[in-house]
Order: C-alpha cells, then structure tokens, then sequence
C-alpha cells in the first residue's frame, strides 16, 4: 500500500512517466495526468512523433516533457533512467502502456469482415478472423518482447527512482480483456497464472518460452493457448501475474494493472467502440490512487475485477 514519507512532498510536483505515449490511451493518460499538475514524461520509440506529441500538449496544469524509450533496447531504457535521476532524483509514477499486437494484419480484409463490438469482446470472433489475421513466430517475438520484457526492463530500471518518491509510488500495467485467465483454455496454465503465492518471474519466463516453443511447433491450438491474438492474449496474461509478484514485492507502493476499455486505437485496428478519453480513465485513476489503496489488483476500465 502506498505510504507518504515526506509531508514536504505534498508542496512538490508529481512526476510520470508513460511509455509508448505519442498516441492513443498512452497519449491521452499524459493529457490528464498534466491536467491533474502532473509533470510527464512522455516517452515514444519514434522522436519525430514524441516531439510532435509532446508539442501538440499546450495549456494544461502539469509540464509535459519528451524522452525518447524503445522499451526493447536496453540501452533506451537505460538513457531515461538515467534523465529522471538526473533532472528530478526520483520518479512517482510509471505507466507501462507500450505495447505490439503480436500479429500481421490484412487491414482491409478485417474491415470488410465489419465485425461488431460484441462478437469481438466475446471472442466469437476468433474463428471469423483467421483468414485477415497470421500470428508469426517473429510477430510473437516482438510483442513478447515488448508487453512483458519491455515492461519488466523499464520497471526494474525505474524502480530505484520510484523508491523515492515522496508521495508513494504508483505503477500501472496497461492491460487488455484478453489477459483474464477465464479465456484461456488450458487448466494448468490458468491455474499457473492465479496461484498468486507461488509466482516468479522464473515461471512466467519459463510459460512463455513454452508459448514459443508450441508456436514454432504448430500446435498452439493443441496445446490450450487462446487462438484469438495468441501471443498478446499470453503476454498480458504474464503482464498481469507480474503485477502480482513487484505488489508482492514493494508493498510500500500501489501497483495494479488495468483493462482500459475496447478502445478506438491502432492496437485493435480501431475496431473498439470507446474514446481514447475513456480508455485512460482508468490508468489515470490508478497513477493519482490515494496513499492505502489497492495494490495487486486487476481492473476493468475503473472498477476492480477478477484475473
């Protein structure tokens, strides 16, 4: 639970950073958070797009400032690190919110399906997609790569930073619907992922090298991994497990991971029926959470839910 050490933090701004930030729910979680007073960070792999973000944020409370994060080079993540500690000494809040779909999409093709909201949030989309949409080995390597090892790699390169905030930290995973553990098939991979005292990040490296293993070998469907975005679906999955192990870890912070809603953004090839102003209510509720709020959990949009 977060605990404020310092009354004198109370006077100072709070410092964000939100990677994968130059658009969609991360762009619209720095625009309010900087309305909150906020100071952010806004990261993007792409320069020439974080800086045209970063400008096109004018007028509100907090300052927004860019710095360029590939989550995947650890050398990036190193540089930022080193930024913060330089520049403010500590960091109060991160939002992992970078992230790949995993997958090669025929646009086009998946537009011309017209497939409603519902049927892709009940997943009775799955078979109807196969033909617009390839899950590749190096599209799962990608998206592995950056939704959880990205994530990890930011975190435990911010983690010294987030200890000294005077307010209490705040980390927030960005989710997906796909992440809860009823969607996926095989029982012991399920039960793997919720046994919240036996975690490590041993194991859920382990799980997704085997993800790996069966997607090279065909035999994802055989084996009970979810067939609708199956590298994302697992990725989140572990991303969501994570939380659970640094919450377990760092109880002095607030960490949580959240669903943002079925948003309209590139990730889902705007097929999602919310705004992006929506879709980062629920990130912003949980970076601005009140010292002893919840740490550990999953939601869904605002409201906590079951992994």
């Amino acid at each position: 639970m977060g605990t404020n050490n310092n009354s004198s933090g109370e006077t100072e701004e709070k410092i964000a950073v939100v990677t994968g930030a130059n658009k969609g729910i991360g762009f619209e979680t720095v625009r309010q958070l900087a309305r909150q007073g906020v100071t952010v960070i806004l990261t993007a792999r792409d320069e020439k797009r974080g800086i045209e973000a970063t400008a096109s944020i004018k007028g509100e409370v907090g300052r927004v400032i860019f710095h360029q994060l590939d989550v995947r080079d650890p050398d990036s993540v190193a540089s930022l690190a080193q930024f913060i500690q330089t520049e403010f000494g500590r960091l109060d809040i991160l939002v992992n919110n970078a992230g790949a779909s995993g997958v090669i999409v025929d646009v086009e093709g998946l537009k011309a399906l017209k497939i409603d909201p519902m049927t892709w949030l009940s997943g009775k989309a799955t078979n109807i997609v196969q033909g617009v949409i390839q899950q590749t080995y190096e599209a799962a390597e990608v998206c592995l790569d950056t939704n959880y090892y990205g994530c990890k790699r930011v975190t435990q390169a911010l983690i010294p930073l987030l200890q000294r905030s005077t307010f209490g930290a705040r980390i927030v995973n960005v989710s997906s619907l796909r992440s809860e553990l009823g969607r996926i098939p095989n029982e012991e991979t399920r039960s793997k992922l919720a046994n919240v005292d036996n975690l490590t990040e041993e194991g859920l490296e382990t799980l997704l090298q085997r993800f790996l293993e069966d997607l090279k070998h065909g035999v994802i469907e055989a084996k009970g991994w979810c067939m609708m975005l199956p590298a994302y679906s697992i990725s989140k999955a572990v991303l969501n497990a994570y939380t659970r192990v640094l919450a377990k870890r760092y109880p002095d912070m607030c960490i949580n991971c959240v669903h943002p809603g079925y948003v309209d953004t590139d990730i889902n090839w705007h097929t999602g029926p919310m705004t992006v102003e929506e879709g980062a209510k629920g990130p912003v509720m949980l970076a601005l959470l009140p010292n002893g709020g919840p740490s550990g959990r999953y939601f869904d949009q605002t409201e906590m839910a079951e992994f």
